[in-house]
């Protein structure tokens, strides 16, 4: 009838767009191996990288989005003239503010009117990515014009902007075609150095001096390492698990160990997809040259200036906080630096609010991160009071870190379901059938174990700091007065 008409309508729309994306960033492959050897920095000005990176990305968005790829456009316009307009003083604010309603008015619409529930390729996603490019660099201009130096932490020194982008500079940085699609979120000052030939010029730090000299004198080849790393990842199989997790025979009928197995097992296998993507992107990236962080201390390239996962260390992972640094890296740094750091109180569920408001409008992903924070709580609260008492030795430490990689895994997994069913009935019923055990038991760790906030740990860091150094300014004060006695 015409429901099935319909649905079947609804899987080949979102299976061409699936398509459609991947091309696009198998060609977008393509064009960064020539981009980098016929466009490389020492042939080629600045201005014409500019301009080649932009309108590449903007063909391949039109291409993969048609006419939504305009919302990029606006979007990116909008807040370049905010921050022309308002001043380095307020602008980043603003630009936080209206880029993430814009990103929000459209996922409500094409949520709300459009496909609910549909696992397509929407023109969202990329805007996502772009959301995450304005504010970074609203705040860094921020930064680098209107705060004093002394106030900037290390970080936020290397990531300040000193001058207004132009207007092609923004357009660049935020639609170029090694990330609009999929990302990731790159510094701005990263990026410019890649495009003037100048990579990590501002990170040149006492401890990157060597490597740069080397970098100067020879360019390692991305090629090799990560076109065998894309061949592997499009091997993977990917695949949405059915929701038997919540499945009322399911939950009668089999017994609570094999319940658990099976949570592990099905969320498993949502990540493929992401690795896919994610691992794709890199690629890009590193073919057109940007992506390289210097070398290790024995010689070796590294190419993980901005890397959006490590699979291993995500799959290995013995706490929830491991297991998120792992996990799109990238929006991890743009979490942190543009509210964690900044939020003087409660942090931590600021930044997991931000994350829900900029990942979309399903339901899903509110319980999902306000679930998220609870168990972070609780996970700090276990590693700061309870982690200790496990070093003392090595099988102390082994056991403690099996224990902890199963409970992580499980918490992942059960904070996840909702961000998978994406509805408030289904992630109810789910979270029901477990009592809400995990909710309980992490409210009840947090509580019994506490932790200071994070202000007053910052403030007893300074404190100590400052008591360290009256320490020592008293003991050569001390040594200086013992030396005059003994000279005279």
């Amino acid at each position: 009838g015409e429901p099935v008409a319909l649905h079947l309508q609804q899987v080949t729309s979102s299976v061409s767009l699936q398509v459609n994306f991947v091309v696009c960033q198998l060609c977008a492959l393509l064009s960064a191996f020539w981009f980098r050897l016929f466009l490389h920095p020492s042939k080629t000005s600045p201005v014409i990288r500019h301009v080649v990176a932009t309108l590449l990305g903007l063909y391949f968005a039109l291409f993969c989005f048609g006419w939504y790829a305009l919302h990029f456009l606006v979007q990116s316009g909008l807040t370049y003239g905010i921050m022309i307009l308002t001043g380095v003083e307020h602008m980043h604010k603003y630009c936080l503010l209206v880029a993430l309603s814009y990103l929000s008015l459209c996922q409500i619409t094409r949520v709300y009117v459009f496909d609910y529930g549909m696992y397509s390729a929407d023109f969202t996603g990329p805007m996502m990515v772009i959301t995450q490019k304005i504010t970074s660099l609203a705040f860094e201009i921020h930064d680098g014009m209107a705060r004093k130096e002394e106030h900037l932490t290390p970080g936020q020194k290397i990531l300040a902007i000193r001058r207004m982008p132009s207007l092609l500079e923004y357009f660049s940085y935020n639609c170029n075609f090694m990330g609009i699609l999929a990302g990731p979120t790159s510094s701005y000052n990263d990026y410019i150095a890649f495009i003037e030939g100048d990579p990590r010029r501002h990170r040149d730090q006492e401890a990157d001096r060597k490597s740069n000299n080397k970098l100067r004198q020879s360019e390692p080849s991305p090629n090799v390492r990560h076109t065998t790393a894309v061949t592997d990842q499009m091997m993977t199989r990917f695949w949405q698990s059915r929701p038997r997790n919540i499945d009322d025979d399911f939950i009668a009928n089999v017994p609570v160990y094999a319940q658990v197995v099976y949570l592990y097992l099905s969320m498993l296998t949502t990540r493929p997809k992401y690795y896919f993507v994610w691992t794709l992107a890199d690629a890009i990236n590193n073919a057109a040259g940007f992506g390289f962080n210097g070398y290790d201390e024995d010689g070796s390239p590294r190419w993980d200036l901005i890397s959006n996962l490590r699979i291993l260390n995500i799959e290995l992972a013995t706490s929830f906080k491991v297991f998120l640094d792992n996990w799109n890296i990238q929006t991890a740094h743009w979490l942190k630096r543009v509210c964690y750091e900044r939020c003087p109180y409660h942090p931590t569920a600021a930044t997991f609010i931000l994350s829900a408001m900029w990942h979309g409008a399903y339901p899903g992903y509110y319980l999902t991160f306000l679930t998220g924070i609870v168990i972070t709580l609780a996970a700090r609260a276990v590693r700061h009071n309870v982690r200790p008492r496990f070093l003392h030795s090595p099988t102390h430490k082994l056991v403690y870190d099996v224990i902890t990689w199963a409970a992580t895994q499980i918490a992942i997994c059960y904070t996840v379901v909702p961000f998978v069913l994406l509805s408030v009935g289904p992630s109810l019923k789910f979270y029901r059938s477990w009592y809400f055990g995990l909710h309980i038991g992490c409210i009840l760790l947090a509580v019994a174990l506490p932790v200071k906030p994070r202000h007053l740990r910052l403030k007893d860091q300074q404190k100590n700091l400052l008591q360290r150094k009256v320490q020592h300014h008293l003991e050569d004060t001390a040594r200086n007065c013992s030396q005059k006695e003994k000279d005279t």
